[in-house]
């Protein structure tokens, strides 16, 4: 027997249903909002980075998002200044610090994952302190805090024995080139600690520190000591040993231990005294004449003699100013006329009109980016392209507080993070922080007397040499000496102080003119 079909009504059903369709709704809108909503985390613990070298800051969303859509910057934490920004899925330079100018590099590989990083190239002590990392949505906004600790090693201990003091010898260590402030002692061979006699740790110009301790050493003490600079921040230290030996310290008055012998003998040594004395007085009386006219022919003598090296003297300057200034005249004599190439120039750089100035400018400008054009860093080439020759020309570069010159070759590349070394096609002089430096590697400290308002550059192609010259008091500056292929070209560099160019001057007529061949 067949069973009974149970009927449902239409209506019945609807009106069921309809409960858990809002329940639905109500459940999805709330997982949106809840969606919207993120927190941003960044490293646990500080990040330490050394001085040139480079720091990476790395922050991420929490539940996993994407954040291509999002505005993500790095800004300092004590006052708000945009380190980095990203907006609008590409990077904005324009409310950048300008002392990050170059400097930084967003990391957006993981950027899909919520994950970014920033990488500041060229640590510098400033960039030490803390710096906050933020997303921002249409509907949140979240930040995370992380500290920057820059620290560097500097030179080994220099120990210099200065004279004697209070019965001892005082003795010097020296060092600098430390970051950040470090501390400084002397240790016996035990490791004990011992007191120092005075002790300076100061900050030099560059913001590094440099320290001067010193100790007085007595024969009872200890002879042989080390000295210790350490820095803090990394827990790593230097240390130089000095041993004295026993000779070098002051001993007592030798007549106090000679006393016992000398008194049994005063009465002898008396009697001879007064006899000596009687023909010390005779004989001195007949050499009184002798010694008058010797003293004057000595006297003579060395005043001719001191005539005789002055005239040295001053002969050897002539001959080294003539040798300098013969350098120089005979590089000007290949002066050549060089202008600048906008095909080639960052977007941030201004050129004049007659291609022979170029600056800094506060924006970027709205140029194509050819293969030819330098993208991340502030350079420019020159149009003359050299493969063999002498060329010269001279650049003004006034009070400018930094900037780069020199030749490069037309292969080198032009796109991202630039170091311009002779291993990478480059070979320049640079002003930066105070200091002049040959961009060799590592950099060579340039002693510069007076400050170049011209500096002139001569590239001597068969013979590989590219020399640098300060006109203003026409002064050799540096020479590179390589291998040289290919066309080279005249590089520039006008460092980012906005507002002050970088001339290309005419080499003066008296000053050799244009002879190049």
């Amino acid at each position: 027997m067949m069973g009974k079909v149970p009927s449902f009504s239409p209506g019945s059903t609807v009106s069921s249903a309809l409960p858990g369709y809002v329940t639905l709704c109500l459940t999805l809108q709330v997982h949106r909002l809840v969606s919207a909503q993120f927190t941003v985390t960044g490293p646990d613990r500080p990040v330490t980075a050394s001085l040139g070298g480079e720091a990476i800051l790395s922050c991420h969303l929490s539940p996993r998002m994407s954040a291509e859509n999002m505005e993500v910057g790095w800004l300092r934490s004590q006052d708000s200044a945009v380190v980095h920004l990203y907006r609008d899925r590409q990077d904005q330079y324009g409310e950048q610090m300008l002392e990050y100018r170059g400097r930084t590099e967003l990391l957006k590989d993981d950027i899909i994952d919520g994950k970014v990083s920033l990488r500041i190239h060229d640590v510098q002590p400033s960039d030490n302190g803390q710096y906050s990392c933020y997303f921002q949505s249409s509907v949140s906004y979240e930040e995370a805090l992380m500290e920057l600790q820059v620290a560097d090693m500097g030179s080994a201990p220099v120990i210099s024995v200065v004279g004697h003091q209070d019965g001892g010898i005082r003795v010097v260590c020296r060092s600098s080139g430390w970051y950040p402030q470090p501390e400084v002692l002397w240790r016996d061979l035990q490791g004990q600690l011992l007191p120092s006699a005075s002790e300076e740790i100061s900050p030099a110009a560059n913001g590094l520190f440099q320290t001067e301790i010193a100790i007085v050493l007595t024969e009872e003490s200890n002879q042989k000591v080390s000295c210790f600079v350490r820095n803090p921040r990394l827990n790593q230290e230097r240390e130089s040993v000095i041993s004295i030996a026993e000779l070098f310290f002051p001993r007592g008055n030798p007549w106090t231990v000679a006393l016992g012998v000398i008194l049994p003998l005063l009465a002898v040594l008396m009697a001879l005294a007064s006899y000596c004395f009687w023909r010390q007085h005779r004989a001195k009386e007949t050499l009184r004449s002798d010694k008058e006219s010797e003293k004057e022919t000595l006297l003579s003598e060395w005043e001719g003699e001191k005539e005789t090296l002055q005239s040295e003297m001053e002969r050897q300057k002539a001959e080294y100013e003539a040798a300098k200034e013969l350098g120089l005249t005979r590089a000007q004599g290949y002066a050549v006329d060089v202008t600048l190439d906008p095909d080639t120039a960052n977007p941030y750089l201004v050129l004049s009109e007659d291609r022979k100035r170029v600056r800094d400018g506060d924006t970027r400008q709205d140029l194509p980016d050819n293969p030819e054009r330098f993208d991340y860093c502030d350079s420019v080439l020159g149009t003359e392209g050299f493969t063999g020759g002498r060329r010269y020309w001279e650049v003004e570069v006034g009070d400018k507080p930094e900037w780069d010159l020199g030749v490069c070759r037309e292969s080198v590349n032009r796109k991202g993070q630039v170091t311009p070394t002779p291993v990478n096609g480059y070979w320049a002089v640079r002003l930066l922080g105070g200091r002049y430096e040959a961009l060799t590697s590592p950099p060579t400290p340039l002693p510069v007397s007076v400050r170049p308002s011209r500096v002139g550059i001569f590239l001597d192609y068969e013979a590989g040499e590219v020399s640098f010259y300060n006109v203003t008091d026409r002064s050799h500056l540096f020479t590179f000496t390589d291998t040289f292929s290919g066309t080279l070209h005249p590089y520039f560099s006008p460092g980012y102080d906005a507002g002050d160019n970088l001339i290309i001057c005419p080499v003066p007529a008296q000053a050799g003119g244009n002879l190049s061949p």
